[in-house]
């Protein structure tokens, strides 16, 4: 099957170059597109030094954004599987086939690499997994799906799912808004359990206030988005 694992990346001029050498390491069979949010640092002649596939934003548009121009690529270009991974090098390409491997045998539209199974590795800060947590139980409660690492962006998608990600994406944060957006249609959605890294260089979107922010923001939408959207089952 043809797929494309989908890189989002601004300022990460310390991570990226590593993140293209695991990815041709254990997934060379994979195409790959990075899609630089219009960063301020090196990373745009990072990327064009390593003469990799990639596209450049001329504005920032944010993770959502960033992502999303990744799936209308895919979309556009007939691409049959679409992984996202972060360009910080806190995802393993090792997992790539394995997070994939439920989308080949038909057993799922939504594949999600999860830390929390097996607890293994980096996992976050305590007040981040309160939080996380949390938006678990909300997704369960408003859907029915229990997703234990709801806002993991290590994620593989399916043909289906590609098309309806092209068209409908949160702009910000948009791990379990997605999540909620692809339960409501009835997809197949599952995690595996992975080993994250903690993030080498650069700086997290969501620290400080902007957690509390975060957790405000993503309970809102995901309530808005259950009283909103309709059993529109595929």
């Amino acid at each position: 099957m043809k797929s494309l694992v989908i890189i989002p990346a601004y300022n990460e001029q310390d991570n990226i170059e590593k993140v293209l050498t695991d990815l041709k390491k254990y997934a060379p069979d994979m195409d790959y597109l990075v899609v630089n949010d219009c960063s301020k640092d090196n990373t745009l002649d990072i990327l064009e030094t390593a003469h990799c596939s990639y596209i450049d934003l001329p504005v920032n548009v944010g993770i959502g954004g960033g992502v999303q121009t990744g799936y209308l690529y895919a979309y556009k270009n007939n691409y049959d599987i679409a992984i996202q991974m972060d360009g910080d090098g806190q995802h393993n390409a090792e997992y790539l086939n394995a997070l994939i491997h439920p989308i080949v045998d038909g057993t799922a539209n939504m594949v999600i690499g999860s830390r929390y199974i097996n607890k293994e590795g980096f996992q976050s800060s305590f007040m981040r997994r309160l939080g996380i947590k949390f938006l678990s139980g909300l997704i369960r409660i408003c859907t029915g799906a229990k997703i234990l690492d709801v806002t993991s962006g290590f994620r593989a998608v399916d043909k289906k799912m590609i098309a309806l990600f092209a068209r409908e994406y949160a702009d910000d944060y948009p791990e379990p808004e997605s999540i909620v957006v692809a339960a409501r249609k009835g997809a197949k959605i599952t995690e595996i359990p992975v080993i994250m890294n903690e993030r080498v260089g650069g700086v997290s979107s969501i620290s400080g206030l902007k957690t509390v922010y975060y957790m405000i923001k993503v309970s809102l939408s995901i309530i808005l988005l259950r009283v909103s959207q309709g059993e529109d089952k595929w």
